[in-house]
């Protein structure tokens, strides 16, 4: 399939939080402990949709625009690391209902249209450092941010000359 992407639904980060959240990970980690993340690259994944038919996206684009719910606050204020996939994340002790219900809504939709969803759980994070081979010493609680989330976003993600770049394509806002 030639028209086909791989796509994601996600949160953005302002540009201002990626920045100090690069510069938290600059000082709390060893620059050995794997591949960070570009600021650019920063982001909470709420349904990855994988490769997706331009026929497809547009079907999924207008079942997004459908959705009405207001926005909240993502407070960053955890972290952690997968090892079996190598993964250090950033994430919330107490994700807002207002997050959970966007990720089921879109993790359902997507699924309900023929799309693969992850049989785990939502974990809301965002992905720090990837190939961590070895355990990292993960900074003790006291650290935070405070992200108002307006809107919701479907991203596209090539893998171009080396390097992971996401793209956003379609963005929509979360009502008053």
């Amino acid at each position: 399939m030639s028209d086909s992407r791989r796509l994601f639904f996600a949160l953005e980060l302002p540009g201002e939080t990626q920045q100090q959240i690069i510069q938290w990970r600059a000082d709390h980690f060893p620059a050995d402990a794997g591949r960070p993340i570009a600021a650019a690259n920063l982001h909470l994944t709420l349904s990855f949709l994988g490769e997706i038919s331009a026929d497809k996206q547009r079907a999924l684009a207008v079942m997004a625009g459908r959705i009405r719910q207001p926005g909240f606050t993502l407070n960053l204020d955890d972290a952690g690391q997968w090892l079996r996939s190598q993964v250090v994340w950033l994430g919330t002790r107490q994700p807002p209902r207002g997050l959970l219900q966007l990720a089921n809504m879109l993790r359902s939709q997507a699924a309900r249209s023929g799309c693969y969803q992850s049989p785990q759980p939502f974990h809301p994070h965002i992905t720090l450092l990837r190939n961590t081979a070895h355990a990292v010493p993960i900074p003790p609680p006291g650290f935070g941010w405070k992200v108002p989330v307006t809107a919701f976003a479907l991203y596209a993600s090539e893998f171009t000359r080396g390097r992971t770049r996401y793209t956003q394509l379609e963005r929509w806002t979360l009502t008053e």
